[in-house]
């Protein structure tokens, strides 16, 4: 044991004890099993033996690597590679009933089957496969199969007639002592991959004998209908009852269902880190500039493309998302996955939306150091190639809506459950610790209730019951959470509401919040610098005297500025220093700092007094930057006014006080059915709209 150095026990196998130890040489961890051969029967040194001869035998990326085994203190050490990343069992217990999307499985399971054909190539059977056997690399993306004590190494041809395995993936020849060959580890296989499909055993049963009854009828539960019918067609058929009716492993690789996420495992399988797979990628290079607003003269014609007043027939996508600001100039079409985007939002790194049918998308820069480098004070960049994915870890629930802070980001699905991931710093994420968390994860002390709403600020979080209660969480300071005090909470606090008062909507600023009643109140607590939440008193439209200006409050308190608190808001935005108001009539209205021109009138005027925006009719939404604005109009306009350094305003143009139109690349009408802002970026979905004379 001088090359090793033993750190811990971290198993008990069947016929020994399992350390990870550390390689002297090189510092590395490996994994040891110590096997007292003078204690063990006859069967049970030749079963030791049997895995020293099957490991040297396999050589192969998804296989736990044999190193070398030797004898000491009248045991039998045997070392091989260590998968700090537990077992795909443990991983599998870990989703707690939140399904893994597709993509996820077959990834997992094509590293299995090319592990399982390597294996078969060597006529060796495998003889235990199981979620317990399958190990994972620390980044869990990496398959190793192990365990290999109870293998079976054909020399010829033959079948192997010991009854051995763990009894949930014994095959049915196998219950009825019939004789097996590779067909045994296929309906193994097949067990395993209903297990990551529906996070459960295909065979379970109280005692043996019932368990044998499941296994020889051959019925299961179907996996979820979210799949697609080719996963669920393999499953079928790696469980037939008749082993001659089981595919080969080399017929599985040849299906369509696998040949993409084995093409990917070829690409990717050299990257150490092994990033999480993702969809294929389409990038849009930015066209030529389409007309301001939504509507262009279409004509739809019966296979669903739509036909330009020019001749030329065009597809119709199912949405478009667009960004810009931080450098990009000009809107910029992002990549989507064949999927129409409902809702967006934004965070000081994340762009995510939510699509039609319930996902998490998001939109992704290249890392740093993989393109080209810019020199300081560089002001003209190349447009940056965005690349979209789904995200993991939200598979089996439907995601209703997203809202981002700062590094972090909440959703919530149609059942009224939120789910927060990201930087836990603050206790923005709500699970009652500081702990950062990489995947979506219920926020466990709010399971009681149904939400309808949720927003995040940059580094607080509000969100609003079906009851119409209303709970916060995160930072304290400048008594944004409206708990009457600056603490931070690591987990939701209700908030105490009038008795009259019906929470609708919550909204989020960087310091400050605002909530909404289904009677058109507004509640406001937090930073009021500027005016920017409208608490000052204002009765007749003249600048409020000091005794009348308030900075900042701990508590919910009415807005107190007209025309605010007389007008129906029917949607509202907070920015950095300034916000913004729709009325039920679309009106709108600005109120804060003026620095950069951002309330929307041609001066700099500076002054608390809410400012109706000239010109501006029939506005649907609006949404606050950290010194712009920007408001959507009823035929699709898109108008940004306000601080124009690094693209905020989504063209080439310093600081503007009036609003513009801004152009966007749709050659179809279309409604923008989402927007947002953050710091100095934009997001906007838009989807096709078609006149409705164009559909007579």
């Amino acid at each position: 044991m001088e090359k090793y150095e033993k750190i811990k026990v971290v198993g008990r196998g069947a016929f020994g004890i399992v350390h990870l130890c550390r390689r002297r040489s090189d510092g590395a961890f490996v994994i040891l099993k110590e096997i007292p051969v003078e204690q063990m029967s006859r069967d049970e040194r030749l079963a030791a033996q049997n895995e020293c001869q099957v490991l040297k035998l396999l050589n192969h990326p998804n296989i736990i690597e044999y190193y070398e085994n030797f004898l000491e203190d009248k045991a039998l050490m045997i070392v091989m590679e260590y998968a700090p990343g537990g077992t795909l069992a443990d991983y599998i217990q870990k989703r707690c009933n939140s399904l893994l999307d597709e993509d996820t499985i077959l990834h997992f399971f094509v590293q299995i089957l090319l592990a399982l054909y390597h294996v078969h190539n060597k006529f060796i059977l495998h003889r235990d496969l199981k979620t317990q056997n399958i190990l994972l690399d620390k980044h869990q993306m990496i398959v190793k199969i192990g365990d290999f004590g109870i293998s079976k190494i054909l020399v010829s041809k033959s079948k192997a007639y010991t009854v051995v395995g763990t009894p949930c993936y014994i095959s049915p020849e196998l219950c009825e002592g019939k004789p097996y060959n590779q067909k045994s580890d296929i309906w193994a296989l097949g067990c395993v991959l209903y297990e990551l499909a529906s996070l459960k055993r295909a065979f379970e049963a109280a005692n043996l004998p019932a368990l044998v009854l499941k296994i020889m009828s051959g019925t299961f539960a179907p996996i979820s209908d979210r799949y697609s019918p080719e996963l669920r067609q393999l499953i079928l058929n790696m469980l037939n009852l008749d082993p001659s009716k089981r595919p080969q492993l080399n017929e599985i690789m040849a299906l369509p269902i696998c040949i993409r996420p084995l093409l990917n495992l070829y690409t990717d399988i050299g990257n150490v880190k092994m990033r999480r797979i993702e969809k294929p990628l389409s990038t849009v290079q930015p066209g030529r500039q389409g007309r301001p607003g939504g509507r262009v003269p279409t004509i739809r014609s019966r296979d669903g493309t739509i036909s330009l007043g020019s001749g030329k027939v065009h597809s119709l996508p199912l949405s478009s998302v667009y960004t810009w600001g931080n450098g990009i100039s000009s809107p910029l079409r992002l990549p989507m996955l064949n999927t129409e985007v409902l809702q967006v939002s934004l965070g000081r790194t994340q762009k995510m939306g939510v699509t039609k049918s319930g996902r998490l998308i998001t939109w992704e820069a290249p890392s740093v150091g993989s393109g080209e480098v810019s020199l300081p004070g560089a002001v003209e960049q190349m447009q940056p190639q965005f690349i979209s994915r789904f995200l993991e870890g939200q598979s089996g629930v439907t995601i209703k809506s997203v809202s981002c802070g700062d590094l972090f980001t909440t959703c919530m699905t149609d059942r009224g459950i939120i789910m927060t991931f990201g930087s836990g710093s603050n206790g923005c994420l709500g699970h009652g610790n500081f702990n950062d968390v990489t995947q979506p994860k219920i926020v466990e002390a709010l399971l009681g209730y149904e939400l309808i709403q949720v927003s995040c600020g940059a580094s607080h979080v509000l969100a609003v019951t079906n009851e119409r209660e209303v709970f916060a969480w995160g930072r304290g300071e400048n008594g944004r959470l409206g708990l009457g005090t600056q603490d931070t909470h690591n987990s939701p606090q209700q908030v105490c509401l009038p008795v009259e008062f019906e929470a609708n909507r919550v909204v989020c600023g960087v310091d400050c919040s605002i909530i909404i009643s289904s009677q058109y109140s507004i509640l406001a607590c937090g930073s009021n610098r500027f005016n920017k939440l409208g608490l000052d008193t204002i009765t007749t439209g003249e600048e409020p005297n000091p005794s009348n200006q308030v900075e900042e409050v701990h508590s919910y308190r009415p807005i107190q500025s007209e025309p605010l608190c007389s007008e129906r808001i029917v949607h509202i935005d907070i920015g950095t220093a300034h916000s913004v108001a729709v009325t039920e009539k679309g009106q709108c209205f600005t109120f804060g700092s003026n620095q950069h021109g951002q309330i929307g009138c041609s001066s700099r005027r500076s002054s608390r007094v809410p400012y109706q925006v000239p010109d501006l009719q029939g506005i649907s939404m609006a949404a606050c930057g950290d010194a712009f604005t920007l408001a959507i109009g009823s035929e699709g306009e898109v108008y940004t006014w306000g601080k124009g350094a690094r693209g905020r305003l989504g063209r080439k143009e310093e600081d503007c006080g009036i609003p513009k139109a801004l152009q966007l690349d749709e050659s179809h009408p279309y409604v923008v059915t989402s927007v947002a802002c953050f710091n100095g970026n934009s997001l906007l979905a838009v989807k096709p709209l078609l006149e409705e004379a164009a559909l007579r």
